[in-house]
């Protein structure tokens, strides 16, 4: 019983010992890196790919961010999970929530708070606005609760609040 309770305090100390938080991150993959990335980046960066959890600046090709994450992405796709903050760049996505503002060609995501601008522009749920040449809101009624909500897919905008 012992040497269970041992293994046990030996593992978490391993997993606490892996993610810490860092100020900078190079990466070139998510396992080639500078940085593991379990780690939390809270300052700058630069990936050819990279995949942390985040409170940073993030510049790269394709910016991952992990977890619960903040902060600026700028990129040619940025991905996430929840993030709070600004997505720049050819393709934004993200399997959350996602609260701020996201400027690209395409935007996906799954819940918005804020403000999507872009060509295409796709969330299942929307509080905010969509500007952009195709805006969808999976969830918004056609016309039902006009002025709150406007369309499921409108040209130009869409708004729900």
């Amino acid at each position: 019983m012992k040497q269970l309770g041992l293994a046990l305090v030996i593992g978490l100390a391993a997993v606490a010992a892996q993610a810490e938080d860092h100020f900078f991150q190079a990466s070139l993959t998510p396992e080639i890196a500078l940085r593991a990335r379990t780690d939390t980046i809270t300052g700058i960066s630069l990936n050819i790919w990279g995949e942390n959890p985040q409170k940073s600046f993030t510049l790269g090709f394709v910016n991952g961010s992990t977890g619960d994450s903040k902060g600026f992405s700028w990129g040619l796709w940025n991905y996430s999970e929840n993030y709070t903050g600004v997505h720049w760049g050819v393709v934004n996505t993200s399997t959350g929530k996602f609260i701020g503002w996201q400027n690209a060609m395409v935007n996906w995501s799954k819940d918005v708070e804020g403000l999507q601008t872009g060509w295409v522009n796709y969330t299942e749920k929307l509080n905010g606005v969509q500007l952009g040449l195709v805006c969808i809101v999976k969830d918004n009624p056609w016309f039902k609760e006009f002025p709150d909500k406007l369309a499921m897919g409108f040209p130009f905008l869409n708004w729900s609040f």
